[in-house]
């Protein structure tokens, strides 16, 4: 084949390669496995830059994949500095309203100030930084803040969760913008290498400032406790006009985003109250699953108990799903070296989820371990509170989870053994969970039907993952908050409600988004929409 004689051979190139786990952070044998992959020789390399990390412990030989954008000859280009400069807005600006500042809520303002529009952001919590003390008599006292919490302020349940961004929502929209917008405001640099990114529940505050920062800088406007509690319509309430808040005030604009998160209850509520039509949606509910870290690396990473885990080794995850009388059971927002946290947003509930720091330390791991509810499974519920079924059921379950604790947020358990074993754990292993766990029967407090799913899908993971099962692991209930029960309907194109001009329902609380990148990607595509 003839030769393109204008091909410049010397242009960077991409490469893949895998290498076992002891040579991953060997520069040499980068070089080596690069030269003999392009079949070029080793000094012709000038730099390289890796691009993504990603590790295969599938075989007992670990190793690790590496793709490596290469300099051949000459240096590479250097590489941009991400920076979060944004246009100072115009004095008539448009006004969009933003209700809530989860990663929808801060993402879709970002893009807002992007094409022009000036975004009024309405949180009902405190700032990041208000939200930690908030914590302490949640965790201390088991006392729940109103509007502060793990679940409510600045950021929202994100902000102090374990900031997991893997996501396959790759369809929905530029992951890689949302990854650099983020290491741009202060996420570490590692998130736009690793296959599977986090940023830490330490990290997180400091990131959501950072953004609350660009838009107040931008001329957006951030207001915490205003909670939204009326939407004012006009022309026969086809057209949103305004929305006003528990403090009295009223902000004006033509478009509204609802961003809310899953756990704004009192927003379905009001929707429900004001006739703007909302519609249940398949959810699901189980517990959290806590084991010691040191048994899932050895379970992982396939070497004995007492062997220490490599240093470049992060702390192993695992991700579990099958299907069990056509209901899914799998694991959840899986938390390695985390920690377990109360999630309830009101004094009469127990609510367990995970989070991790940034380094993933702690010597215990966490999932959620849920089974699928559909609106058939809980018809008692939709013949009493009609689209609102789902959030009665979760209730239901939060408030026996309360009962059975004991005493504030302290939460009922039960060893995984017992649990399939039909028994009562006289006593407990050690948890991270802070306000303290007590024996309970976990299986007579769950539907029958979840709980028979349940215990059939732990008995396929044990066969999955030898030594899951074990007598050194919690089952702590309950897990009832992994997404929204509820869909606030939208045109798939404008994305605007159905019935409601000027009301664009955005992110995991409206039912178009499942973690932060989805929620973001969505927080953008609302925006854009809003702005046209």
């Amino acid at each position: 084949m003839k030769q393109n004689p204008n091909r410049d051979v010397n242009q960077p190139k991409l490469v893949d390669i895998i290498l076992p786990l002891e040579q991953s952070e060997d520069q040499d044998a980068w070089q080596q496995a690069i030269s003999k992959e392009l079949g070029i020789k080793a000094e012709d390399i000038c730099e390289l830059r890796l691009q993504k990390h990603s590790i295969d412990a599938r075989q007992r030989q670990i190793k690790v994949q590496l793709r490596i954008e290469v300099g051949i000859k000459v240096p590479l280009s250097p590489v941009q500095e991400l920076k979060k400069d944004y246009n100072s807005l115009t004095a008539n600006a448009k006004r969009v309203i933003i209700i809530g500042s989860g990663p929808a809520g801060m993402f879709a303002a970002l893009r807002c100030i992007e094409l022009g529009c000036k975004p009024i952001v309405l949180e009902r919590g405190k700032n990041a930084s208000m939200r930690r003390f908030d914590l302490r008599p949640l965790l201390k006292e088991g006392r729940v803040i109103k509007d502060s919490n793990y679940c409510y302020g600045e950021g929202g349940a994100g902000t102090f969760s374990d900031g997991k961004l893997y996501t396959r929502a790759t369809k929905r929209g530029p992951v890689r913008d949302v990854y650099e917008t983020l290491v741009a405001h202060g996420a570490p640099k590692k998130i736009l290498v690793d296959a599977h990114p986090h940023i830490g529940s330490n990290l997180l505050p400091k990131v959501v400032m950072s953004i609350r920062q660009s838009i107040l800088e931008a001329g957006g406007e951030v207001h915490f406790g205003e909670k939204v509690i009326h939407f004012k319509f006009c022309d026969h309430k086809k057209q949103l006009e305004s929305v006003q808040t528990e403090a009295g005030n009223e902000f004006v604009a033509p478009a509204v985003i609802l961003a809310t998160g899953h756990s704004a209850r009192d927003i379905y509520w009001l929707l429900q109250s004001q006739s703007v039509r909302i519609e249940a949606k398949p959810f699901a509910v189980g517990v959290r699953i806590e084991h010691p870290q040191s048994l899932i690396d050895s379970l992982q990473y396939h070497y004995p108990r007492d062997k220490e885990r490599p240093r470049i080794l992060p702390a192993a995850s695992y991700r579990l799903a099958t299907n069990i009388d056509q209901r899914g059971v799998h694991s959840f927002c899986m938390c390695p070296g985390g920690f377990i946290v109360p999630a309830s947003t009101e004094n009469d509930e127990v609510v367990v989820n995970g989070m991790s720091l940034a380094r993933r330390d702690s010597p215990y791991a966490n999932s959620g371990m849920v089974v699928t509810v559909e609106p058939d499974d809980i018809k008692e519920f939709v013949a009493e509170h009609g689209a609102l079924a789902g959030l009665a059921f979760q209730k239901s379950l939060e408030k026996s989870a309360k009962h059975a604790g004991g005493n504030g947020q302290v939460a009922p358990a039960q060893r995984v053994t017992d649990f399939i074993q039909k028994r009562c754990s006289q006593t407990l292993p050690s948890t991270s969970y802070i306000p303290g766990i007590t024996p309970a029967r976990l299986d007579n407090l769950l539907p029958s039907w979840i709980v028979n799913r349940l215990r059939r899908g732990l008995k396929v993971f044990g066969k999955q993952m030898h030594g899951y099962l074990t007598e050194e692991s919690n089952l702590i209930g309950f897990e009832t908050r992994t997404s929204s029960p509820i869909r606030i309907p939208r045109d798939p194109k404008s994305l605007e409600h159905p019935d409601l001009s000027g009301l664009y329902p955005c992110g995991e609380g409206a039912g178009f988004a499942g973690g932060i990148v989805s929620a973001a990607l969505d927080g953008l595509r609302c925006a854009e929409a809003a702005c046209r």
